[in-house]
C-alpha cells in the first residue's frame, strides 16, 4: 500500500531541521575520529496492515520467549547442547560467550528485556528474519520523536489515518523496568554525549522519567548499588538500563582498562540485588552462527513450529554447507559472525577474481567466522529523493520487551538505503529511516 501526503510532503524538510535542532544524530567513529551526522528522515511512512502485523506479533513473542528460554539454559543446566541439538562449538567459540556469566541468573530468569529483530519482507510479500540483537539494540526514539514532529506539522492526517499510537513505547519500556526493579531508581546508564547513540538515552530517560547516568554517577557498597548526585546524596538503584557494551561494563569483573563502566556492578547483578537490562552474556544468542539454530530452538524449548522464517543460512562450519557454498558462491552474501552495523558483509558476485580466491581460502581456514545466506530480493519501498519517488531497499527493526510476557511495539523503525544499488540499509552506513505505521483494526 502507498501513502502520500502533501502535508507531511511538504515539511518533510522543517521535520528534518528539528530533527537535527533536537540533536537526533547518529554518531560514528570512522578513523579514530568522531563525525555526528544527521539521521535522514523521509516523509512516505512504511505502512503494515492490522493483520499483517498481528502474524510478525506472534511470530516475534514465539521467537523471543525461546531466546531468553535458550540464554538462561546455555549458562546454567545446558541441556540445548548435551542434547546435540546446538553443537558446543558454536556456544564457548562464540565471542558472545562470557564464562563469567556461568551459573547466575538474571532477576525472573529474564535476560533479553529490550530485544531488536532485524527483519526484511522479500517480492515473494513473505517476512524473513535477518539477525536478532539482544546486546544493546537502539533506535526506538526515532520513530517515536519523528512521530511527534509529524503530528505537529500535519495533524489532519493523523485525525484522517486509523494509525496505532506508537507513544506508548515509554510506558512499555518503563513496564518493562519496573517488572524486575529490586526496589530503588531506574536508571539509564550512558557512555556519555559521544556515543553514537546518546540522543536516544537521553530522550528514553526523558520520556520514562529514569534516572540519566554515566559510570561515575554509581557506586557499589555492601553489595547495593547507587546513583550519587552533584551534592554527594546517594539513592539506591533496582534496575539499570544500561547502553554499554559486556566488556565495558565493570572494570572489575571484565575490561580492566574500560573508564566508562561501573566497578563491581556485575558482582551487585550476580547476588540480585540489581537488574541490568539487557543481561551480560546475551552476545551468545545473537551471534550470526547461533541464529541459524533459532528455528531449532523454537522447537526444542517451546514444541512449536517457528511462525517466521529465517533468511536460508549455510553454516561453512559443517562440510556440506561449506561444499554448497563454494559451488553457488557468487549467488551468496557472505557475513562475518562478529561484526555488525552493516559491516564485514560481502556479495559473491561483487568480487574480483583475486578477491574471491582470497576470501575463499580464508573461509576454509576459518569456517566458524563466516555464514552464507542467500540473497533475499528485497520489496522495494517508496523513498522521496530530490522531489522524486523512487524505490528503495528497507528492513524493519521490531522492539520486542519483555515483563510478564512478551510486548510487541505496535511501530519500529524502518531503515532505507539512499543508494539505488545498495542492499546495505543501516545508518552507520548512510541510510535514512521513516516513520511505521501500523494500521489499526
Amino acid at each position: 500500500m502507498a501513502f502520500y501526503d502533501m502535508d507531511l510532503f511538504q515539511n518533510t524538510d522543517t521535520v528534518n531541521r528539528l530533527l537535527a535542532r533536537y540533536g537526533v544524530k547518529f554518531g560514528i567513529y570512522k578513523n579514530n575520529v568522531f563525525h555526528e551526522q544527521l539521521f535522514p528522515f523521509d516523509a512516505i511512512p512504511r505502512i503494515i496492515e492490522a493483520n499483517e502485523f498481528d502474524y510478525l506479533e506472534r511470530g516475534l513473542k514465539q521467537r523471543v520467549r525461546a531466546l531468553n528460554m535458550f540464554l538462561k539454559d546455555i549458562y546454567t543446566e545446558k541441556k540445548i547442547v548435551k542434547d546435540g541439538v546446538v553443537p558446543e562449538d558454536f556456544i564457548f567459540a562464540t565471542s558472545g560467550y562470557m564464562a563469567e556469566c556461568e551459573g547466575v541468573c538474571p532477576v525472573k530468569d529474564i535476560a533479553s528485556h529490550i530485544s531488536g529483530i532485524d527483519l526484511v519482507q522479500g517480492k515473494d510479500k513473505e517476512w524473513y528474519i535477518l539477525e536478532d540483537n539482544l546486546r544493546v539494540p537502539s533506535g526506538a526514539s526515532y520513530p517515536m520523536i519523528a512521530r511527534q514532529l509529524c503530528r505537529m506539522s500535519s495533524p489532519k492526517t493523523f485525525r484522517e489515518n486509523h494509525i496505532e499510537d506508537n507513544r506508548n513505547y515509554a510506558e512499555l519500556l518503563k513496564k518493562t523496568m519496573d517488572y524486575v526493579n529490586t526496589g530503588g531508581l531506574n536508571v539509564i546508564l550512558t557512555p556519555g554525549r559521544f556515543n553514537s547513540a546518546y540522543f536516544e538515552h537521553s530522550y528514553l530517560s526523558e520520556q520514562i522519567g529514569a534516572t540519566l547516568a554515566i559510570g561515575q554517577d554509581l557506586v557499589v557498597e555492601d553489595d547495593v548499588l547507587y546513583f550519587k548526585d552533584y551534592s554527594g546524596k546517594k539513592e539506591r538503584v533496582g534496575a539499570v538500563y544500561r547502553r554499554i557494551s559486556d566488556d565495558y561494563l565493570d572494570p572489575m569483573n571484565f575490561n580492566a582498562e574500560s573508564l566508562i563502566g561501573v566497578p563491581h556492578i556485575y558482582d551487585v547483578f550476580r547476588k540480585g540485588n540489581v537488574a541490568l537490562l539487557n543481561a551480560p552474556g546475551n552476545g551468545v544468542a545473537d551471534d550470526k552462527g547461533i541464529y541459524y539454530f533459532v528455528p531449532k530452538m523454537i522447537k526444542y524449548y517451546l514444541g512449536e513450529e517457528p511462525i517466521l522464517k529465517n533468511a536460508p543460512t549455510y553454516l561453512p562450519f559443517y562440510d556440506e554447507d561449506m561444499q554448497y557454498v563454494l559451488e553457488h558462491f557468487d549467488n551468496l552474501v557472505l557475513k562475518d559472525v562478529a561484526e555488525a552495523g552493516g559491516y564485514g558483509v560481502v556479495f559473491g558476485n561483487s568480487m574480483t577474481k583475486q578477491q574471491k580466491a582470497d576470501f575463499i581460502s580464508m573461509l576454509k581456514a576459518e569456517p566458524r567466522r563466516f555464514i552464507a545466506q542467500e540473497v533475499i530480493d528485497f520489496l522495494d519501498i517508496d523513498v522521496m529523493c530530490d522531489g522524486e519517488i523512487v524505490p528503495r531497499k528497507a528492513d524493519l527493526r521490531a522492539f520486542v520487551l519483555m515483563a510478564d510476557e512478551p510486548m510487541v511495539w505496535k511501530s519500529g523503525l524502518t531503515q532505507f538505503t539512499r543508494n539505488p544499488d545498495s542492499f546495505i540499509v543501516n545508518s552507520s552506513q548512510g541510510g535514512g529511516f521513516k516513520d511505521t505505521w501500523v494500521l489499526s483494526h
